[in-house]
């Protein structure tokens, strides 16, 4: 059967919830909610009002991991700050996860390019995850959504270098790209393997830029708002976003943004996450 891909036009925090709510999915237990905290200085992430309905109704817990780049998140003394700063310990109770280690690692057996992730340590006190993905660009990756939110995203400080490096931390910007998007898919498989059924994604495809929401200085949106999206299955999920953009022929900037993604070729995560049985990039896109 084809996984089932839910989506909106509409883009609102309280359609948001509705879909949440559609979708019939109960998460139980502790529940952790993934977000992008924001670099110091990036204008497009999505914003802690934005999240606040649905966060709330699944009475879950902000969570978040420090860089592994030079930034405004890349040690608890600076992360914590900038989530102060940008609102989020004011709107959430908030769990930076790798604040403090040694960390929580997870074993990969299927993996490609490596065999263990690490992440922050607090995951453990969880049962359950709301993975709350900004569609858009990036500088590595050509594309972040769901699979890169629950790999990178979730890894901790080493982690995060763990994964660039393809098991080689110390090769952070230096390892072989496609081991680097094939170590994100398996990185992603422990994390969904962890939570099982018990774990909702949700992207949202507006402020699409080519760069990240962990970049200081990035490019404004280059493509028009697209949707919401979400589903139970993190590869047909991204998969769906990516061939929306290509569906977009009306878009004068869609040109820019599929050239990031392509010559980063951010189709290979996906690729290798369906390889490695996470999901599946067969999907019914059921409009709501």
């Amino acid at each position: 059967m084809k996984s089932k891909v839910y989506f909106s036009r509409t883009i609102s925090p309280e359609k948001v919830l509705e879909m949440y709510k559609k979708l019939g999915k109960t998460l139980t237990g502790k529940t952790a909610v993934k977000v992008h905290s924001g670099e110091a200085g990036n204008q497009n992430f999505l914003k802690p009002a934005f999240w606040k309905p649905v966060a709330d109704y699944v009475g879950g817990t902000v969570v978040e991991c420090n860089t592994a780049y030079e930034g405004e998140r890349d040690t608890t003394e600076k992360h914590l700050k900038t989530l102060k700063k940008h609102g989020w310990e004011d709107a959430f109770d908030v769990d930076l996860l790798d604040a403090e280690g040694p960390d929580l690692v997870l074993d990969i057996p299927v993996g490609k390019r490596i065999k263990k992730n690490y992440v922050g340590k607090n995951l453990a006190n969880y049962d359950s995850m709301l993975v709350l993905a900004h569609f858009k660009g990036h500088p590595m990756g050509g594309y972040g959504g769901a699979l890169k939110q629950i790999s990178i995203g979730t890894a901790s400080s080493y982690g995060k270098a763990y994964i660039h490096g393809a098991g080689d931390p110390d090769a952070f910007w230096t390892s072989d790209h496609d081991s680097f998007l094939e170590s994100m898919a398996d990185a992603a498989w422990s994390v969904a393997n962890r939570f099982k059924d018990n774990i909702v994604y949700i992207n949202v495809m507006c402020n699409m830029s080519v760069d990240c929401d962990c970049c200081a200085v990035a490019e404004d949106p280059c493509m028009k708002d697209i949707g919401i999206l979400i589903s139970l299955d993190p590869v047909a999920i991204d998969k769906a976003c990516l061939d929306l953009v290509y569906a977009a022929t009306d878009d004068s900037g869609q040109a820019h943004l599929i050239e990031r993604i392509e010559s980063r070729n951010g189709a290979h995560t996906v690729d290798a996450a369906a390889e490695l049985g996470i999901g599946s990039k067969e999907y019914e896109l059921i409009k709501w």
